[in-house]
């Protein structure tokens, strides 16, 4: 199927690598233009370079820390600057933070709260009137599995998340009567940075590490974050228009429920 989001312009957030670079280089070769919200200059630069090689539109780099609340409006006022309009928020942010929940602090749920839902919440509430007026707007939250099926020693993640999906739910009940559409997917693994990072804290061979985790999936195999970009691509394009308040599961399989 031919995707096109000619005309359209996108802000992605944690856009400078892993799933929210595959979702910023699969918009903008369907035709969006793109902005990447990440607080890397570095990692931007490069991720632009990436885009831009296969991409039809314009990209849009802007550094900043989506758990600040002053980061989310001017990086808003950045984007719009930039790209005149934003059809597309895509809510991706947020690195994995689990441990027992005895030895979870107030100051580590209030950063998990701020990063992975304040943020969303602040930035759709910004884009939210241009897309009611325009009558066309597409919003994509970046949850986890953990969302529906949280498991002990899963928090604050699981938990931030879980709101996260009552948010998806709620706006999408409220953007449906201006054909504002507003869904969820749902990680399960994906290959991600975080995953090097969790290798290389355990003291164990990349290879290994993935190969252990893939035996959880049943499709035996962990996801490539192109996978998950092409399912974002769908939802945010005209070839989604009737999928509303829907949390899809990207994980091979590997979440207990649907």
């Amino acid at each position: 199927m031919e995707i096109s989001l000619a005309g359209r312009t996108a802000v992605i957030t944690g856009g400078s690598k892993g799933i929210g670079l595959a979702i910023a280089t699969r918009f903008a070769a369907s035709g969006a233009d793109v902005a990447i919200i990440a607080r890397g200059r570095g990692a931007l630069d490069e991720a632009a370079k990436s885009i831009g090689a296969g991409g039809k539109g314009r990209v849009a780099t802007i550094a900043g820390d989506v758990g600040v609340a002053a980061d989310i409006k001017r990086a808003y006022d950045e984007a719009m600057k930039a790209l005149g309009k934003i059809d597309i928020v895509v809510n991706n942010a947020g690195t994995s933070r689990t441990g027992a929940f005895e030895e979870i602090t107030d100051e580590i749920w209030r950063d998990d709260f701020d990063q992975k839902l304040f943020a969303a919440i602040r930035l759709t509430r910004l884009v939210w009137p241009q897309m009611k007026e325009r009558r066309w707007g597409r919003v994509i939250n970046t949850l986890n599995i953990g969302a529906k099926a949280p498991r002990a020693r899963s928090a604050p993640t699981s938990i931030t998340r879980a709101a996260g999906l009552a948010l998806t739910k709620v706006l999408a009940g409220e953007g449906a009567p201006h054909n504002v559409l507003v869904n969820a997917l749902l990680v399960g693994f994906i290959e991600a940075d975080q995953h090097v990072q969790a290798a290389a804290k355990a003291g164990i061979a990349l290879n290994d590490y993935i190969g252990a985790r893939a035996k959880e999936v049943p499709l035996g195999r962990i996801g490539r974050a192109e996978e998950f970009a092409n399912i974002a691509c769908f939802l945010a394009s005209d070839a989604g228009s009737y999928i509303t308040g829907t949390a899809i599961n990207v994980d091979g399989g590997r979440s207990p429920v649907v």
